[in-house]
């Protein structure tokens, strides 16, 4: 017997569903595991650089999101005509917009977000006990990271809408040298 095609879409978004959850679930507790680990051994310094380094990897995570879900179709149709690289990775990702934004904006953004509050509790601590302070500096770290964040994701998502031909390009000819083209 015969699936109807909304017994497939539904089977097909449990699958999704389930697939994205196990992949948001394994990656926070590497990363969580990872980054606890390492940044409880490192110095005051670098512990700062590799909390910018993952506030950063959340917001250009999710400016490839927003282009990938704004992008056109049409644009790269017309590169894959004219054999550009990269052409036709970029035209499958935009064809998958939906799940790509969804692994790039809520997957990976989500766990940035996670381990940049893990890590910044963690800096809290270090800076409290390095620096004799009296007072907790987690609510300030905290706000200055979730500020941070928000704030280059407002941008990010500005430039993702604007140049998202060139985003969704330039992300198509990364990944084109992970995979070979047709």
């Amino acid at each position: 017997m015969k699936k109807s095609k909304k017994e497939k879409k539904d089977s097909s978004g449990l699958k999704w569903f389930i697939t994205i959850f196990v992949l948001a679930f394994i990656l926070s507790i590497i990363f969580s595991f990872i980054s606890t680990t390492a940044i409880s051994g490192l110095s005051l310094v670098p512990a700062i650089l590799v909390l910018i380094l993952v506030v950063f990897i959340g917001i250009i995570f999710d400016i490839i999101g927003v282009a990938v879900t704004v992008g056109k179709e049409s644009d790269f149709n017309a590169m894959a005509a004219k054999k550009i690289p990269g052409s036709k990775t970029s035209l499958n990702l935009i064809k998958n917009s939906a799940k790509v934004s969804n692994v790039c904006a809520d997957v990976i953004g989500d766990v940035a977000g996670v381990l940049s509050g893990s890590i910044s509790a963690l800096i809290a601590v270090k800076m409290t006990s390095s620096l004799g302070l009296d007072f907790n500096v987690q609510f300030i770290i905290s706000a200055i990271v979730a500020s941070l964040t928000i704030g280059g994701k407002a941008i990010g998502k500005g430039i993702a809408q604007s140049k998202s031909t060139e985003i969704v390009g330039f992300v198509g000819k990364v990944l084109r040298l992970f995979k070979r083209e047709k």
